[in-house]
């Protein structure tokens, strides 16, 4: 069997305030493997890590952010012993991220011509028509109309859909081996949403890349993944295909997403809700970071933090109720 694209070992992110004194573990023990051309989704509530998660596999983080353990390899190389410009060198042109905000990614001053093109002369070496050439081809890719005079466009003259798509465009520039897409169509109205995530699933086979979702929308993640991680205080707490998931689902968090998920036909009754909030993640509680919340939760979630138990290839749960002493 061939190597994985991308493999997360045992890895962790803390953010470290001055002096030390308070230690945010934003990412803790995460370990995941993606082939090329597969697509992974990763849920879970805000603050649960996800973004967090994306941004150590670019080495993205904010200085106070710290990777204290763990390793990454992509294509079979460590990331985390690259220099600064060995990544600026990978991303943009092997790993690519799309961001929750396109106006957090565009730059106002530059027309979005430029913008699509600057990664294809930083990169390529391509001459500025030739990157204004790929630009307008970019710009027809992403579904784009007239992209002749669209690329000479100004972010703020564009909705925000025409600005995902630019996005989009700007990040497969380069027909990168991954992408990263961090809730791609929270700003987006359910049409366009429906949309965008079409055409993104249509250039991933186009451009053989492989894909990781982040998002809170479960629907989305039947739609468009084959796996799922589920993220819960800065662990996956489940892992496996989508079906699996859905269908059989181990962790009682897993299952609490699920029930969430409004329904046709669920009338004018009460959404289910989640009880409780997630922990903070500088004091987390002993035990299962979940157990305050889970109505099945033991004496021993209390105590002692589970490990992560296979149920079957493929498929764990970091859940004392799925260990081999309660199956």
């Amino acid at each position: 069997m061939s190597a994985p694209l991308l493999e997360l070992r045992s890895f962790s992110t803390h953010y470290v305030s001055a002096g030390g004194r308070r230690v945010v573990r934003a990412v803790e023990n995460v370990s995941l493997t993606l082939d090329a051309g597969q697509t992974l989704g990763i849920v879970g509530e805000s603050g649960s890590g996800k973004t967090t998660l994306a941004l150590s596999i670019l080495r993205l983080l904010p200085p106070a952010a710290r990777i204290v353990s763990g390793q990454i390899r992509f294509e079979g190389e460590d990331l985390l012993g690259k220099s600064n410009r060995e990544m600026r060198k990978i991303r943009g042109k092997r790993i690519a991220m799309i961001l929750q905000d396109p106006m957090a990614s565009l730059n106002p001053l530059f027309t979005v011509g430029d913008q699509i093109g600057e990664p294809l002369r930083v990169h390529e070496g391509a001459s500025r028509s030739a990157a204004g050439q790929r630009a307008r081809e970019l710009l027809a890719a992403v579904r784009i109309p007239s992209p002749a005079s669209r690329a000479r466009n100004y972010p703020h003259e564009m909705s925000g859909g025409m600005r995902q798509r630019v996005v989009g465009a700007i990040a497969i520039a380069c027909r990168p081996r991954l992408l990263i897409a961090d809730e791609p169509t929270t700003s987006l109205d359910v049409t366009i949403q429906a949309q965008y995530l079409t055409l993104l699933g249509e250039l991933q086979r186009e451009q053989g890349l492989a894909l990781i979702l982040i998002t809170h929308n479960l629907g989305i993640v039947a739609r468009m993944c084959d796996r799922v991680a589920v993220m819960y205080a800065g662990r996956f707490v489940e892992v496996g295909d989508v079906r699996t998931i859905f269908s059989a689902p181990a962790h009682p968090y897993t299952r609490a997403l699920l029930d969430a998920i409004p329904r046709l036909g669920q009338g004018g009754g009460r959404l289910t809700a989640i009880d409780g909030v997630p922990p903070d993640l500088a004091q987390l509680p002993a035990g299962c970071a979940f157990a305050p919340r889970c109505p099945q939760a033991i004496a021993r979630c209390e105590v002692d933090t589970p490990p992560a138990f296979t149920l079957e290839p493929g498929h764990a749960a970091r859940c004392w109720l799925a260990g081999p002493e309660a199956r």
